[in-house]
């Protein structure tokens, strides 16, 4: 071997002994502006881009953390998915269910709790995206409407979040009945004169979208959130034609009225908190 060939192949080496491995997870990258982050720079922002703003999804505790005082109290945690169709496609719903569990994915797609938001009493549902994209199925279905019921026994207001991809096609035509149960349920709060507010996160689409989601006294979006039933490419194909920039967004659906007001989401809590305090009687000490 000649002696360019080894004098290059020590500098290789050497430069490979300088070389700093940076461990893994430590930045990310952002899927708007595609610029890397410091993954802690974000928990000082609310998992919010510091350089576009835009909004990173966040799982169920972050989310209570967010919006509710400390001391909230979870309900119907003892509700389990069941598999009425026997279905298996590629994956066996049963063998999903069981691995989720395994998992610790104990409270299927929702999580309700009941408790105080900056003083003011609130039932909240957060939506678990990390549980089969927070789909619709009988169980979600059934503790939204045991939610509702709960604001009503309590005379409070009752929060949605939604992140969902639609109703759970594993269980078929049992999902798309949830749509009309938790709509009767959100009526017994209308008639109650107790306020709902339907809180959009991206995504949400299909039968969320098509019912309970958009039935809020308020509906209330972070930004740039994909809102919609049909995914926009899915749209594109059936009308042959190319949608308006921003369709299905956030900013799109607020200015055709669709949605009432698109708050950044470290002021989410001061602004339900302050819609609240217009709608609700002072809260008690």
């Amino acid at each position: 071997m000649s002696s360019w060939f080894v004098k290059k192949r020590q500098q290789k080496t050497a430069v490979e002994e300088k070389t700093v491995r940076v461990p893994e997870g430590l930045w990310i990258k952002c899927e708007a502006c595609k610029e890397l982050i410091y993954r802690k720079e974000l928990v000082n922002t609310h998992n919010v881009c510091p350089k576009c703003g835009y909004h990173f999804r966040i799982g169920v505790d972050e989310r209570l953390e967010n919006l509710m005082d400390d001391g909230w109290t979870p309900l119907f945690g003892n509700l389990r998915s069941a598999d009425p169709l026997g279905f298996v496609a590629m994956k066996s719903y049963k063998d999903q269910l069981k691995k989720l569990d395994e998992a610790g994915q104990t409270e299927d797609a929702v999580v309700v709790v009941e408790g105080t938001l900056s003083g003011h009493p609130v039932v909240s549902a957060i939506m678990n995206f990390d549980f089969l994209a927070a789909s619709m199925g009988s169980v979600v279905g059934e503790k939204l409407r045991l939610g509702a019921e709960r604001a009503l026994e309590k005379q409070c207001a009752y929060l949605i979040v939604s992140c969902s991809g639609g109703a759970r096609m594993q269980e078929g035509t049992l999902s798309l009945m949830q749509m009309a149960k938790v709509s009767a349920a959100l009526a017994k709060l209308d008639k109650a004169g107790l306020p709902y507010l339907s809180i959009l996160t991206d995504p949400t689409t299909g039968g969320v979208s098509a019912s309970y989601a958009m039935l809020g006294d308020l509906n209330i979006a972070e930004p740039k959130a994909l809102i919609g039933f049909a995914g926009p490419r899915v749209i594109e194909q059936t009308i042959k034609q190319s949608l308006p920039e921003g369709f299905q967004r956030s900013e799109f659906l607020q200015a055709h009225g669709m949605v009432d007001k698109v708050v950044n989401r470290d002021h989410l809590k001061d602004f339900i908190a302050a819609c609240l305090a217009w709608m609700m009687p002072t809260p008690r000490d």
